[in-house]
This record gives structure tokens, C-alpha cells and sequence, in this order.
């Protein structure tokens, strides 16, 4: 397994890996603006956040994490926001997740970050089963937004 940070030239495997995690959670934005966001990150890794990309031994895709980069009042600190985890059906099951949570941590903590967030839909009990697995914190916070 091997996980590295997304370039231009994993694009064409990172889009099938968006595309499945948008039709998980129903949401259908375009290709071109998926990539436009994975461009976006590529144009801006110190500022912007990164995009995570696990292949197997012979390079096949089979998961990534998106992380963004903020700051908290309450800690008084620089954190991060793993948006997005998405494992190919393929290799649920198989430690792709930890491995990818992990490396995202360990990415976070070499930009400065004290602490790792993100959140998961309510219903999905598969995730939450790996989160608590591997020591994550529920927080009690409701999420609310606003279309601009």
C-alpha cells in the first residue's frame, strides 16, 4: 500500500474515487468542477489542504482523503478538516481506512495542526465503527450551513 499526496498526473484515477464518494452521499456535482477543486488543492498545498491518494502494490486507486487547512479560536491554533475519506468497495475492510486517517494525521501534524476533525452522515454506522476503532473523539457539535 502506498499513499502519497494527489498530482496532476493522478487525476484521472482520483475522479472515479470523487465520483463514488459523491454517489454515496447522493450529491451530484460535475467532473469538471470535482477536478477544478483537486486542481485547486494541487495549485495550493501549504495554503489551500491536500488530497490523499492510496494505491496497491501494482498502483491501482483504491481510496483518498481530502484534508483542509483552518485555524480554531478555541484552541488557539492551527487544525485541519479531513472533508472527505473514501475507500473503493474493493478494499473496505482491509485497513485502507486507518492507513488513510493515519496518514492524514500524520500530514496534519507536520503542517502545524494540533487536531484532526471531520465529520460523517449519522447513517453511516460502517464509518463510525472505524472512527471509534481507531480512538476518534464524537463530538456533540450540530452542524448547520447556509447556501451563498
Amino acid at each position: 500500500m502506498n499513499i502519497d499526496v494527489v498530482t496532476e498526473d493522478d487525476l484521472a484515477d482520483l475522479l472515479p474515487l470523487m465520483r463514488g464518494y459523491c454517489d454515496f452521499y447522493k450529491v451530484t456535482p460535475t467532473d469538471d468542477e470535482l477536478m477544478a477543486l483537486a486542481r485547486a488543492l494541487i495549485a495550493a498545498p501549504d495554503h489551500d489542504g491536500i488530497q490523499l491518494m492510496a494505491r496497491d502494490d501494482e498502483g491501482r486507486a483504491l481510496g483518498f482523503a481530502t484534508l483542509y487547512w483552518t485555524w480554531s479560536t478555541l484552541s488557539a491554533s492551527r487544525t485541519s478538516i479531513m472533508n472527505d475519506l473514501f475507500v473503493h468497495s474493493d478494499a473496505r475492510g482491509t485497513g485502507l481506512a486507518e492507513a488513510l486517517i493515519e496518514e492524514s494525521r500524520r500530514r496534519s501534524g507536520q503542517h502545524g495542526a494540533t487536531s484532526m476533525g471531520w465529520e460523517t452522515a449519522k447513517d453511516n454506522f460502517r464509518a463510525q465503527k472505524v472512527y471509534e476503532r481507531i480512538g476518534g473523539k464524537r463530538e456533540e457539535w450540530i452542524s448547520y450551513s447556509l447556501d451563498t
